[in-house]
């Protein structure tokens, strides 16, 4: 599994023009999933997710976790492209990503996972499955990381 996030003072979804997900301070976390992903993969980046003391406390240092910032949300936008090797030639190859008969309902399984670890004090937002979506986001600091469960 591979997550993209993004610590941002806003991020949104659309679809066809219409917003589908939207959260103010937070993290926008770009979700591809892999062939070889199972349920310890969707529990390792779920509490990484959550836990990563990203946000600055009071004396400016990044003390504090998506749980301590009051009305932080979580935008989840799934994106199979970060499975993509793009190692030699000039199109990227997707053969490890997760087929979307079964990536469907993982990335629906760690949606929940998410949103039940994460308690009503977290927003929790998702972008929409198969469909093209237009991110935006205005990131902050910028603070961006990549979780690869294949190098944990």
């Amino acid at each position: 599994m591979l997550i993209v996030l993004q610590r941002v003072s806003q991020a949104q979804v659309e679809v066809d023009g219409v917003v589908r997900g939207a959260i103010g301070p937070g993290i926008m976390a770009l979700v591809g999933l892999v062939e070889s992903d199972a349920d310890a993969e969707l529990a390792w980046c779920c509490d990484k997710l959550l836990d990563l003391r990203i946000f600055e406390d009071a004396a400016g240092k990044m003390n504090l976790s998506l749980r301590d910032v009051p009305g932080a949300g979580v935008l989840l936008v799934p994106n199979f492209t970060l499975a993509g090797d793009a190692r030699k030639g000039r199109r990227p190859s997707f053969d490890r990503a997760m087929k979307p008969e079964r990536s469907e309902g993982m990335f629906a399984t760690f949606v929940d996972r998410v949103r039940a670890s994460a308690g009503p004090g977290i927003n929790v937002q998702t972008g929409v499955f198969r469909t093209h979506m237009r991110v935006s986001l205005l990131n902050d600091g910028p603070v961006t990381l990549i979780l690869d469960t294949a190098q944990r």
